[in-house]
C-alpha cells in the first residue's frame, strides 16, 4: 500500500502498490468536467475514489456517489473517503453499473462521470494483473454500457463526461447519439504542444440539441518533461471548469 498526496497534501490517496493505480486521466476528468455546487454526481467505475475526492475537496456537488464492481477497489475508495474526512459527502456502492436499476431510482443524477475501459478485447495485450486488465480492457463493461447507465441515471438535460482515446472519438460520438445524448463540449488533449491528440474529454447532454463547442486544446507537458501551466493548476488546486450554482497520455502523479 502506498500513500500519495495531491494538492500540496490537501488530499491523501491510498493505493495498492502493484494493483491498478490512478493516472493523470483521473485528474483530467475531474478538472475538465463542468460541475455545479448543487449537482448530484455519480462516478461509474470509481476505482479508489479519486475523482469524487477531488470534487469534494473543491466543495462541488451536493451528492457524490461512486459505483465500483471490484470489492477491493471499493474498499480502498471507502478508506480514502474516511481518511480525508469526506464520509458525509461521498457514498460508495459495491455494484455493477450495468445493473443500476436494481440499486438506484431513475433520473436521480445531474452529472455522470466515468473513465471507462479504453481498449476492445481483441486489441492489445491484456495486463496480467486483474485490476489493471479490468480497468483498461472491456472485460466487464464498455463505454456503451456507461451511456446506457447514463440514460437511466440522469435526468433529462443531465450531463455525462468521459475521458477517452482520441483514436476512438468516432465510436464515442456514435455511442452517445445512439443512447439519446448530444455531444456538447469537446476538449482535445495533447501530451505536448507539437504532439498529435492522444485523449479527448467529451461532455454530453441527455436530450440536448446539436450544437457542439470545441474547447481550446489541453496540453499536459511543455516540450520538455515539465508540466504545462494548465496541468500545474490541476495538480495544485484541482483547477477545472467549476460552473456557478495508463492511457496514451497518462503519466505518473507526483507527490506533494
Amino acid at each position: 500500500m502506498t500513500s500519495d498526496a495531491l494538492f500540496n497534501g490537501g488530499l491523501i490517496i491510498f493505493q495498492e502498490e502493484s494493483g491498478y493505480r490512478f493516472s493523470v486521466d483521473a485528474l483530467l476528468l475531474a478538472g475538465l468536467t463542468g460541475i455545479r455546487p448543487r449537482d448530484r454526481v455519480v462516478d461509474l467505475g470509481t476505482g479508489c475514489g479519486v475523482v469524487l475526492l477531488i470534487f469534494a475537496y473543491r466543495r462541488l456537488g451536493l451528492e457524490l456517489v461512486g459505483l465500483e464492481i471490484q470489492p477491493e477497489l471499493a474498499e480502498l475508495a471507502e478508506k480514502n473517503i474516511c481518511a480525508n474526512g469526506f464520509s458525509n459527502l461521498i457514498r460508495i456502492c459495491r455494484h455493477d453499473f450495468r445493473q443500476v436499476g436494481d440499486l438506484i431510482e431513475p433520473e436521480h443524477f445531474d452529472l455522470l462521470v466515468s473513465n471507462p475501459p479504453f481498449r476492445r478485447l481483441e486489441t492489445g495485450r491484456v495486463n496480467p494483473h486483474e485490476q489493471r486488465a479490468k480497468a483498461r480492457h472491456e472485460l466487464l463493461a464498455s463505454v456503451s454500457d456507461v451511456f446506457k447507465a447514463g440514460k437511466y441515471l440522469l435526468r433529462q438535460g443531465g450531463r455525462l463526461a468521459v475521458i477517452y482515446p482520441s483514436t476512438r472519438l468516432a465510436h464515442l460520438m456514435v455511442v452517445a447519439q445512439q443512447n439519446g445524448f448530444a455531444p456538447k463540449e469537446l476538449t482535445v488533449i495533447r501530451s505536448r504542444p507539437s504532439s498529435p491528440a492522444c485523449l479527448v474529454h467529451l461532455e454530453c447532454r441527455k436530450g440536448g440539441g446539436e450544437e457542439l463547442r470545441i474547447a481550446p486544446p489541453f496540453i499536459i507537458y511543455q516540450e520538455g518533461t515539465t508540466y504545462s501551466a494548465a496541468m500545474e493548476r490541476l495538480l495544485q488546486d484541482g483547477g477545472g471548469r467549476a460552473k456557478p450554482d495508463e492511457s496514451p497520455c497518462s503519466g505518473k502523479i507526483p507527490s506533494g
